[in-house]
This record gives structure tokens, C-alpha cells and sequence, in this order.
């Protein structure tokens, strides 16, 4: 009976995770739509300062980060505030260009660039490190780069693009793919960090990254007296609808981390990998309903055949995860 009370509490607590991930990362999907497609006001004025998001964002988890800190976490010897200077630099400026490619490309098109984030490591693995892929890896790649690429050359409706303030899908994806770089060079500096110092946790982790983003967006917007971040202030003291959206957005974002931390400290990485891959493949129907952003059906089998590839690729992590638990067991 107890430990069937306690795989129960267990199935809970996972479900726990996955409302929460999915309801945070998917209402901030709408929103940051909403903010880069929507016109306020009785002129129809757009939100033009979405880089004004980043800085938002590391305010709110900058705080939120500290409370955790001071309330749960009780550990010391974490790596210092400094060492995440550089990771600091790429993770503010690789999410800028994510949000700044919304101007040219729809929300769902950039989810689905963003989800091919796997070709540039297996590229730079291969050409680099000299790494050998087994043939389903190749395929997971395969199925990935040619639905992102397919999903790019059809033609999107007239509809969609009239809802972006510049229709630029070349550039719009060119963005995505640098916000891809950026990524990779703070994730591979964030582990090198943990690698260094072993005591840091996830709030370390968190707080270290957004005391810098926040650092570097205050003296990239409020650094000189035409900065974007006074025209970003004014445009939300005028529109205040606007500032709640931001307020709102900033908010699933913390919300989420705490929910992914929670998933991959009870359940390991590849369960949180599985939840959030899912989760984008949800954001994309929401989007598409919500907000007006119809995807042809030749659209929708490009996204069928980039999460058949993303799906074969954590079932192919976690029957590897499956292989290393059985040789760990002993004799």
C-alpha cells in the first residue's frame, strides 16, 4: 500500500509539472504574440521595443531567483556572481533575436525553427570533435531540418502576413537560427560552470544569469538619453494594456522555470525535454486557433514531421537511458 501511495503521489506531482509548464510556456507564447502582432490604441500604434521583453524578464526572474534562494535553498559554496559574465552577454542577446525575428515570421514558424536547435550541435559535433552519428540520429536530423525547411518555402496566408508589422521571412529565420547559436554557447558555459563548481544550484544558476542580462539591458536601453528603453516606458504609460501583457509575460516565464526545476530534480532531463517538445507542438495549435494564424495543411504536415523527428529522438534517449540503468544494476 505504500508504495503504491507512493507511485501515486509521484503521478501527481508529474501532472502537477506538466499543467504547470504547459499552462506558463503556452499563455507566454500567446502573449509574446500578442505583443509583437497587436495594435493598441485608437491610432493602431504596434509595440515596437520587443527587445524591452529580455529586460523585463530578468527583472522579474532576477527577484523571483533571490526569494527562492533566501526561502529554499540553504546550500554554499555555488559559483560566484561573476563567472556568468559571459554566459550572461549570449543569453542576453540570443533571446532578443528570438523575440526581435516575431517582426518577420509568425509564432509558429518560429517555434519550429527554434525546435531544430539539435543540427547546429550534431554539425559542430561532427565537424569539430570528429563525433560519429548513428543513422537514427541522422534521421531525428533529417526530419527536423526538412519540415523547418519546408515549413519556410511554403507560402504563408495572406492573412498571417498582414498581421506582422514586416514581412521579412528570411531574415526572420536567419534570427532564429543566430538565437540558436547564442543558446548553444551559454548552455555550454553554463555547464562548464556546474562543472567547476558542483555545489551551484539552479537558483545560482538563475539568479547569476539575469543579474547579468539585467546589467547589460539597462546600459544597452536606458545607456544614453535616446535609449528604446524610455520609448518602451512611455508607449506602456500610454497604452497600460500593453504593460500588463508585459507584466503578465514576464511572469509565466518565472513560473515556468520553477515548474521545469521542479520536473528535472524529480524525474530527470529527458522527462522535462519531453514535456516542453510537447509542449511546443500545443503552443502552435493554440496559436493557430487563438490567435487568428491559420496554417495551411501543407503547414501542418511540416509540423507533423518536425515532432515525429523530435519524438524519435527522446524515445531514442530514453531507451540509451534504459541500456546505462541496466548495466548499472548489479550481478
Amino acid at each position: 500500500m505504500e508504495a503504491h501511495g507512493s507511485g501515486f503521489r509521484r503521478v501527481l506531482v508529474l501532472a502537477f509539472c506538466v499543467a504547470g509548464i504547459w499552462s506558463a510556456y503556452i499563455y507566454q507564447g500567446v502573449l509574446q504574440e500578442t505583443l509583437s502582432t497587436k495594435k493598441f490604441g485608437p491610432d493602431g500604434e504596434r509595440f515596437e521595443h520587443l527587445a524591452f521583453l529580455n529586460l523585463a524578464q530578468n527583472v522579474v526572474c532576477l527577484v523571483w531567483s533571490y526569494i527562492m534562494l533566501k526561502l529554499w535553498s540553504s546550500s554554499a559554496g555555488g559559483a560566484p556572481w561573476w563567472t556568468y559574465w559571459s554566459a550572461g552577454i549570449t543569453n542576453t542577446i540570443g533571446p532578443a533575436m528570438g523575440i526581435e525575428a516575431l517582426k518577420y515570421i509568425s509564432y509558429p514558424a518560429q517555434v519550429l525553427a527554434k525546435s531544430s536547435k539539435m543540427i547546429p550541435v550534431m554539425l559542430m559535433g561532427t565537424l569539430v570533435y570528429g563525433i560519429r552519428y548513428t543513422f537514427p540520429e541522422y534521421l531525428c536530423t533529417f526530419l527536423v531540418a526538412g519540415g523547418v525547411s519546408t515549413f519556410a518555402l511554403v507560402k504563408t496566408s495572406s492573412k498571417t502576413m498582414s498581421k506582422l508589422a514586416h514581412p521579412n521571412a528570411p531574415l526572420g529565420y536567419g534570427l532564429c537560427f543566430l538565437n540558436l547559436a547564442f543558446d548553444g554557447f551559454t548552455n555550454a558555459t553554463q555547464d562548464s560552470i556546474t562543472a567547476r563548481y558542483p555545489k551551484t544550484t539552479a537558483w545560482d544558476i538563475m539568479l547569476g544569469m539575469n543579474l547579468w542580462g539585467t546589467i547589460y539591458n539597462m546600459i544597452y536601453m536606458f545607456g544614453w538619453p535616446q535609449g528604446i528603453g524610455y520609448e518602451a516606458i512611455q508607449f506602456c504609460k500610454q497604452h497600460p494594456e500593453a504593460a500588463w501583457d508585459i507584466f503578465f509575460y514576464c511572469l509565466c516565464g518565472a513560473v515556468g522555470q520553477n515548474f521545469i526545476f521542479l520536473t528535472i530534480s524529480r524525474f530527470g532531463s529527458l522527462t522535462n525535454t519531453t514535456i516542453t517538445t510537447t509542449r511546443k507542438f500545443v503552443s502552435i495549435v493554440v496559436s493557430s486557433l487563438l490567435s487568428s494564424n491559420p496554417l495551411s495543411p501543407k503547414q501542418w504536415g511540416c509540423v507533423l514531421m518536425v515532432f515525429s523527428g523530435l519524438s524519435y529522438q527522446i524515445y531514442l534517449k530514453w531507451k540509451k537511458l534504459q541500456r546505462l540503468q541496466k548495466k548499472r544494476k548489479p550481478m
